[in-house]
């Protein structure tokens, strides 16, 4: 490539916030510069010559761990949506349900009733459109980037 080499473009690329995936096909590859595209985010370095479905298998799985992370990003703005409906109140008793906390608990450090939280509890629930507190927890984790796609 005239003016910059593949190492180059793909720091450039970085910088540009580019998300796609990246696969390194070089004749003249070192263990260092394999280690350098992995480290920059390239998802496989191959190098020449190699064998056309070694290649093609290289470029599937590729293909699906970009997939994967489009959906997941998809599914984190879905989340971080809903999250951006709860009222204050209603996000003070998520964070504290998702914390493990009890109603009572809850209730009592935020010096309102049982009922009350019970009341916000289930508003929380209905607007982020889950019924269990493990899928709530896991939608909170993923929209605070704490959990990432496999």
């Amino acid at each position: 490539m005239p003016g910059m080499n593949g190492m180059e473009l793909h720091r450039r690329l970085n910088e540009l916030g580019c998300n796609l995936p990246i696969i390194f096909v070089t004749g003249h590859g070192d263990i260092q510069m394999a280690v350098e595209a992995m480290q920059n985010g390239a998802l496989d370095f191959v190098t020449k010559p190699y064998r056309e479905q070694e290649l093609l298998d290289t470029i599937s799985r590729a293909l699906d761990k970009d997939a994967a992370k489009r959906q997941f990003l998809i599914e984190k703005r879905v989340v971080q949506e809903r999250l951006a409906t709860l009222t204050a109140r209603e996000t003070e008793v998520m964070e504290m349900m998702v914390d493990g906390n009890a109603n009572k608990v809850i209730g009592i450090d935020l010096g309102i009733s049982e009922r009350t939280v019970e009341i916000h509890r289930g508003r929380v629930m209905k607007k982020m459109k889950t019924h269990s507190l493990a899928e709530l927890v896991k939608m909170v984790l993923v929209a605070k980037g704490r959990l990432m796609p496999k």
